[in-house]
C-alpha cells in the first residue's frame, strides 16, 4: 500500500544564486512573484513562491551558509535548476515512521517557518513540519522531502495564485538519466509509487492529480523539446518542468520576449532564461 501519509506533489524548488534577479527574471515570465521570504535562521535561506491552485513553485537561494544547506551550496557551485521537490503530508511525524519502517533513513520531522506579508501592510507567518528522505538517497539526482502545511491560508494567497501568463497546476517534472529505468524505479522505491512505462521513458506518479515525475535519457529529451539547446544541461538531474495553463496564448504573449518556441499545444521557454529550467507550458 502507498504510504498514506503522502499524497502528492506539493512544490518544486528551483535554486537558484542570485535570489532578486530570478524573482525579476520569473515576473518578467508572466508569474505573480511573492514579496520574499527568509526561513528560519537553520535553514539560512530565502524564497520567492510562484502559487498555482494546488501545487507551487519555489526559488530558493542561500542568505547565510549553514550545514542544513550545504547541499544547496554544492549544487549551486555547478549549476542553477531544479534541486528537489516536496511531497504534501498529512502528518510529518507519521511520514517518519512509515519511511523508517521500509528501512528507509529519513530525517525529521523538522520545524520551520517564514513571515508573509499580506496586501494590507501587515505580516503573518507560515509554518511548516519537513522530513527528508537520506541526502545519497536522489534519483535521478533530485532530492525529494515531504512538507507538512499548517497555515495554508498564509502561503496560497488568492493576490499571489492568479498568475498573468494563467499557469494552474504542475503537469510534470522530468529528469535526464543515463540508466532512465533505474532512476525511475528508485523513485518508485523510496516514495511506494506506482511505476509506468512510457514510449520514450518512465513515470512514477505522486498521487492523485498531482504531478508526476518523468525519467528519460538525452536523446529522448531532445525529442520532447526540439529547438531547445540542451547545452549545458546536466547529465543526470532534474532538468523540465511542464504547466498547465488555462490560456496558452496568454503564456506565450508573457514568454516571447524570453525567446519561447511556440508548438502545438505548448510553449517552451529555453533553461537560459528560466534559470537552468526547461520551463514548458501547455494548453
Amino acid at each position: 500500500m502507498p504510504f498514506p501519509n503522502l499524497i502528492g506533489l506539493d512544490h518544486v524548488v528551483v535554486v537558484v544564486r542570485d535570489l532578486a534577479a530570478a524573482a525579476e527574471r520569473w515576473e518578467r515570465l508572466g508569474f505573480t512573484v511573492s514579496p520574499r521570504g527568509t526561513h528560519s535562521a537553520h535553514m539560512g535561506t530565502g524564497n520567492h513562491t510562484l502559487m498555482l491552485a494546488e501545487d507551487y513553485l519555489e526559488l530558493l537561494g542561500v542568505l547565510t551558509p549553514t550545514e542544513r544547506n550545504a547541499p544547496t551550496r554544492a549544487l549551486l557551485e555547478k549549476r542553477e535548476g531544479i534541486e528537489r521537490a516536496a511531497f504534501t503530508t498529512r502528518d510529518a511525524a507519521a511520514g517518519v515512521r512509515e519511511l523508517q519502517s521500509k528501512g528507509i533513513a529519513a530525517t525529521g520531522p523538522i520545524d520551520f517557518s517564514r513571515p508573509v506579508d499580506l496586501p494590507d501592510g501587515s505580516t503573518t507567518e507560515a509554518v511548516f513540519q519537513t522530513y527528508l528522505w537520506p541526502v545519497d538517497e536522489r534519483p535521478g539526482d533530485m532530492r525529494i522531502f515531504a512538507c507538512q502545511h499548517f497555515t495554508r491560508d498564509a502561503v496560497w494567497l488568492p493576490h499571489l495564485v492568479s498568475q498573468p501568463n494563467t499557469a494552474r497546476r504542475i503537469v510534470r517534472v522530468e529528469l535526464l538519466a543515463s540508466d532512465p529505468q533505474a532512476a525511475a524505479e528508485h523513485m518508485a522505491r523510496l516514495t511506494d509509487r506506482a511505476l509506468v512505462t512510457l514510449a520514450d521513458g518512465w513515470q512514477v506518479e505522486t498521487g492523485g492529480r498531482r504531478g508526476v515525475f518523468e525519467f528519460v535519457d538525452r536523446a529522448a529529451l531532445a525529442a520532447r523539446h526540439p529547438g531547445v539547446s540542451l547545452d549545458g544541461m546536466p547529465d543526470t538531474g532534474a532538468v523540465g518542468l511542464v504547466l498547465d495553463v488555462a490560456d496558452l496564448s496568454a503564456a506565450q504573449r508573457a514568454t516571447t520576449a524570453a525567446g519561447a518556441i511556440a508548438g502545438p499545444g505548448r510553449v517552451t521557454v529555453p533553461p537560459a532564461a528560466a534559470n537552468g529550467v526547461i520551463l514548458v507550458f501547455q494548453g
